[in-house]
């Protein structure tokens, strides 16, 4: 199984602020469904009561230190090993397919969060699903270093309401 991470960050990046995101840019989240649909995410605990409710479409699982942990309609792992374990064991879940059928299915999952998250899975990540922003925010969590990601697959430049921002796939 291809782990990736998907994200979103700012110059120095910065993705987060108060268990939120920093940016809300319509075509961000809308390549974020379009490329996790289908696929299982992993995040953290945190993560995940900042979205709420499980991602439609996507098998949702969250790593969670807490042994009663619970996240109605997700699965809960304890461990980086045990949520890949949980990857696998989805990654041809029926019910986390996507409707597009011009889209394929290679068992890849996606780490969406939250900081520690991200910083723990590094070292496992095949490709990076990067949105970098061309603006700064104050942030209290932030995106570990990824510079060792050299080979650009994907590069997509966007300005929006002054906004400029860039859509990256990266592989080490």
């Amino acid at each position: 199984m291809k782990l990736s991470s998907i994200v979103i960050v700012g110059k120095n990046r910065e993705i987060g602020c108060n268990n939120q995101l920093l940016w809300n840019i319509p075509a961000d989240m809308a390549r974020f469904k379009y490329i996790t649909t289908g696929h299982p995410v992993i995040m953290g605990d945190r993560t995940f009561e900042s979205i709420g409710s499980p991602l439609p479409g996507r098998t949702n699982i969250v790593i969670s230190l807490k042994k009663n942990y619970k996240a109605p309609g997700c699965t809960i792992a304890h461990s980086i090993e045990n949520s890949i374990e949980c990857a696998k064991k989805h990654s041809h879940d029926p019910h986390s397919q996507s409707w597009d059928v011009n889209k394929t299915n290679d068992d890849e999952a996606f780490v969406i969060g939250g900081g520690t998250i991200y910083k723990l899975f590094m070292p496992l990540i095949d490709k990076l699903y990067i949105t970098e922003v061309d603006d700064t925010k104050k942030a209290d969590v932030y995106f570990p270093d990824y510079s060792d990601f050299k080979k650009v697959i994907f590069e997509q430049k966007h300005k929006k309401n002054n906004l400029k921002f860039t859509f990256k796939e990266l592989k080490r």
